[in-house]
């Protein structure tokens, strides 16, 4: 597991980075990415279970998750395509559902956030670059209040977990 560049950098007021670096190819990484099948093994914090109800990988293309937590409460984001370049750029918005709301009492983000995913190759690693830009300063600082860069790093450490179970197999 390379944990380096994991650091969040705040590179605009209304915008949160995060960068980390897999031990595991781009195309692999792109495809656990984007692949149902993959997706619902590693994606939330560690604890939380996934089940992808939408993934419609094309421009327009609409996706929809449900994070389950370890008390069973159900956390549905969504979001439309607007962007894919395979194995390099997914550009998307990213939404809390209503069912989300019912949920939490923390004070979410009003608008939804573009979420931009650069994948770069470093031979047999890849640099994940995760830029969510938000509507407002004050969704940015909400998002960030309810814990965001604590659970992508938490999800990013399920996803090393999984890289290397993957690459076991082999």
């Amino acid at each position: 597991m390379v944990k380096q560049n994991s650091a969040t950098d705040t590179q605009t007021d209304r915008e949160l980075v995060i960068t980390r670096v897999f031990n595991a190819p781009r195309d692999l990484v792109f495809r656990v990415w984007t692949e149902p099948k993959h997706i619902e093994q590693w994606w939330g914090p560690k604890g939380f279970t996934t089940r992808v109800e939408a993934m419609d990988l094309r421009s327009g293309g609409k996706w929809r998750y449900v994070m389950c937590g370890p008390d069973g409460a159900e956390y549905p984001g969504s979001g439309v395509f607007r962007e894919i370049v395979p194995p390099e750029r997914i550009v998307t918005t990213d939404a809390f559902d209503e069912e989300f709301e019912q949920v939490t009492t923390i004070d979410l983000p009003s608008g939804a956030m573009v979420v931009t995913a650069l994948f770069e190759d470093l031979s047999n690693q890849t640099r994940l670059i995760l830029r969510i830009m938000h509507a407002t300063v004050d969704d940015r600082r909400k998002h960030e209040a309810m814990g965001v860069i604590d659970g992508w790093n938490s999800s990013f450490d399920c996803l090393d977990e999984y890289l290397a179970a993957m690459a076991e197999v082999k």
